[in-house]
Order: structure tokens, then C-alpha cells, then sequence
């Protein structure tokens, strides 16, 4: 890939992975409309961990309170309410990891293509699934989901009153962002609104639910990364590097933005967008 095109990559992932509108459905329609290379799932999860790093600069102060929570788990000092919002999130965190192990392993291959008919690429799931017309259903699908949630949700719960149910609610929503055009910052918020989380409360817990979700898929990758070759992981590394800028400033906006605003402005281009594709492909 020449650097203008892991620029672009970077910048729509920076820009969308913490909006929710569906990074990877726009990651996938990049190339299409640009008249690129498909960059491929290895870059996609790769730039995925430069916004690992960039929430983990954002919100310091509460991934360092989940670490002392981990710690106090294995004796090392005494922090209960941290360690009780440390396994909530770990906890959270499974089903998006057992879905996203089936997937890699190939145990969902035999569903998608014999119900579902989806042409899969070398055995691969994920290739099979980026799609225009998929995306376009879910942008819309999950779009007007997540202006319901907005619009009758309550806002009287913050983090620290997260309970094992919600992790494991959220976490199971989580899990569905692996299929494109879902957003996982979208499906995550959805369900924080619906379990009465306001709305910068509902970002935080969706951004700290991530860490070890996109943890986990980057660790998923390197052995792929290491047989790919040189030139596959330096583009990896610049491109996941220039997408820890852009989403650093994205972050900072959007916790800004939700104070004073709902999230009208997202469901509307989620459904604008999704028409169009369907429209247009």
C-alpha cells in the first residue's frame, strides 16, 4: 500500500471506530470507492489496536483503576470496587471472544454457506461477510436501534453502577460488531442506553469494554502478520500508528460532543448511508 492509502485508512478508522457508524463497514467501502486494494482483515484489526491504544491514553485514569482491580483478583493490593468493575469487564468480554474464536477457527463456515449461501473466500468468514448489501442492513437496521435506545432510554446509571448482568448484556451485543456495517461502539452504546446509562457514560463503558475485545483480536493476528512478511507488518504498524492520532482527537470530540447532544446526528448517516448503498450497489 503507498502511504496515501494507509493515511486514508487511518483517518476513517480514527474517525469511525469511536463514532458509531460502523468503522469496519467503512474500512470495507474505502477501497470500493476510492478505487483501491482492499487492505484485507490483518490491516483492519491492526488499525483496530491503534484505537486500543488511543482509548487506553483517553481514559488513563480508569484503565489504571481496572488494573489495580486485577491486581487486588490475584492478592496484590485491595481495591474492591475496581476489581468488581475488572471482572464485569472481563466477563463482558467473553462472548465477543467466543464468537470471534469460531470465526476464526471456521466452526460457523458450514452455517454461512449452506443456510445462509454466503460465498466464503478461502474458507474465510470474515471475507465472506464484506459485503455492500449486508452493511447497508445493518447500518440502517442498528441505526434505528440505536435512535430508540437514545431517544426512551434512561440516563440515571453511571459506570461505576455497572452490575455483572450489564457487562454480560453489552458483551453480548459487543460480539455482534464483528459482523460489518453493526459498529461496535454503536451496538455497545445501544445497549448501555437500553440498560439506563446516560450517554457519555454509555461511550465510556463502551470504550473500556473494548480494550480486551480488540486486545484479543490483535494477539489473534500475529501469527498471520509474522507468515505474511515484512512489508505486511510495516504497513501495519504505520498505518495502526496514524490511526492512534486520528482517534485520540475523535475520542476527545465525540465525550465532548455527547454532553451536550444526542446522537440524532449518527442515526440519521447511519440511514442515509444504508439507504444509498442499497440504492447505488
Amino acid at each position: 500500500m503507498t502511504f496515501i492509502h494507509m493515511l486514508l485508512i487511518a483517518i476513517v478508522q480514527g474517525i469511525t471506530e469511536f463514532l458509531p457508524i460502523s468503522s469496519s463497514g467503512h474500512l470495507i467501502l474505502l477501497p470500493i470507492f476510492m478505487d483501491m486494494e482492499d487492505q484485507g482483515p490483518m490491516i483492519d484489526v491492526a488499525v483496530h489496536v491503534g484505537s486500543l491504544l488511543a482509548i487506553m491514553a483517553y481514559f488513563f485514569k480508569d484503565v489504571w483503576g481496572l488494573a489495580r482491580g486485577g491486581f487486588a483478583s490475584v492478592g496484590i493490593g485491595k481495591a474492591p470496587a475496581e476489581r468488581r468493575l475488572f471482572w464485569w469487564i472481563v466477563l463482558g468480554t467473553i462472548p465477543a471472544a467466543l464468537f470471534g474464536l469460531a470465526i476464526k477457527l471456521g466452526y460457523l463456515n458450514g452455517v454461512a454457506s449452506d443456510v445462509f449461501g454466503l460465498s466464503l473466500p478461502d474458507g474465510n468468514l470474515m471475507e465472506g461477510l464484506r459485503f455492500t448489501d449486508l452493511i447497508a442492513v445493518n447500518l440502517i437496521a442498528y441505526g434505528i436501534l440505536l435512535g430508540i435506545a437514545d431517544r426512551f432510554g434512561r440516563s440515571d446509571r453511571s459506570y461505576e453502577d455497572m452490575q455483572l448482568k450489564d457487562g454480560i448484556i453489552v458483551g453480548m451485543a459487543q460480539a455482534l460488531a464483528l459482523i460489518p456495517g453493526t459498529s461496535r461502539s454503536g451496538v455497545t452504546m445501544t445497549a448501555a442506553r437500553f440498560l439506563g446509562f446516560g450517554r457519555v457514560e454509555a461511550a465510556r463503558f463502551s470504550f473500556l469494554l473494548s480494550i480486551p475485545a480488540v486486545a484479543g483480536a490483535g494477539v489473534l493476528i500475529v501469527p498471520d502478520l509474522l507468515d505474511a512478511g515484512g512489508e505486511l507488518l510495516k504497513e501495519a504498524i504505520i498505518t495502526g500508528t496514524l490511526t492512534f492520532v486520528a482517534a485520540f482527537a475523535t475520542m476527545a470530540f465525540l465525550m465532548r460532543f455527547l454532553q451536550k447532544a444526542s446522537m440524532t446526528v449518527f442515526v440519521v448517516y447511519r440511514i442515509l448511508m444504508g439507504a444509498a448503498l442499497l440504492y447505488f450497489f
